[in-house]
């Protein structure tokens, strides 16, 4: 069985550092509102995959440089050359991207999204892709593909989007690409909280550290549920819960919560 340590991992197109259990990851261009660009695309595919096997990371937070969260591809280094494919290529392409999501859902620790000021196009993508989001009030959420004179349907886009705020408030975003401020995007559901910006990156960590230091497997078990049952029905649904859940009965947290609970103190947990 494949068992893998991520403190140490060396990052080259983004930030990566370790605290205790959870892991942030920092898009370093602010000078350019932190876009993406081919290699950095595929690193952080890669990097999501290679979290499945990630023993000491139990969560994940995933932020900007410079008061910006994302603004999507590199206009220069993406959009340009993209013009000049053919269709094979362009396939490739937005495979890739599109991995980059599967990826973030298939990996069993919780992302916590970070977002400040722009979070845009396939940062807004990012934003969806990961389990919580923390904002602020000046965030701007916008998802630009049609402004680029492509659809909406993008990396996930129609059916991430729907499931997290409606199918009518996200049509709204996709056909118009308009840009929505953490307030109105808190208020249909978006984020999770908002907070002031100095106090972002903290709020997110502190999430992040209450999560790791839960049960994390049981944690990893909601994560795939939630994923699985968005295509299942009621019926389906129930019996795939009730396995799960007879699963986590025979973790030692389950035992570990009830002797805590019978002594009335906190439990600890350590997540096997």
């Amino acid at each position: 069985m494949k068992r893998i340590q991520l403190a140490g991992y060396a990052a080259r197109h983004f930030d990566w550092s370790v605290a205790g259990k959870v892991a942030t990851i920092t898009l370093n261009r602010p000078e350019r509102k932190n876009p993406l660009t081919f290699d950095s695309y595929g690193e952080l595919r890669d990097l999501f995959r290679e979290l499945c096997y990630a023993t000491d990371i139990k969560a994940v937070v995933f932020t900007g440089a410079g008061g910006n969260f994302c603004s999507g591809g590199d206009v220069h280094e993406i959009i340009g050359p993209l013009v000049r494919m053919d269709m094979p290529e362009l396939l490739e392409f937005t495979r890739m991207t599109g991995d980059l999501v599967k990826a973030m859902r298939a990996c069993p620790q919780p992302i916590i999204a970070a977002i400040d000021g722009v979070c845009t196009g396939a940062g807004a993508m990012i934003a969806c892709g990961s389990d919580l989001r923390v904002a602020t009030a000046r965030s701007k959420l916008a998802f630009l593909f049609v402004r680029v004179g492509l659809a909406g349907a993008d990396m996930g886009a129609c059916t991430l989007l729907p499931r997290l705020i409606g199918l009518s408030r996200a049509a709204d975003l996709l056909y118009t690409g308009r840009v929505v401020g953490g307030e109105e995007a808190s208020a249909f559901g978006f984020y999770n909280r908002l907070v002031e910006p100095e106090q972002l990156l903290a709020s997110a960590q502190a999430l992040a550290q209450e999560l790791a230091d839960g049960p994390t497997f049981g944690h990893m078990m909601t994560k795939t549920m939630l994923w699985q049952e968005w295509n299942s029905g009621l019926g389906e649904c129930i019996e795939a819960e009730a396995q799960a859940q007879a699963i986590c009965m025979q973790t030692r947290d389950f035992e570990r919560a009830y002797h805590a609970f019978a002594a009335k103190s906190k439990p600890v947990f350590e997540g096997d």
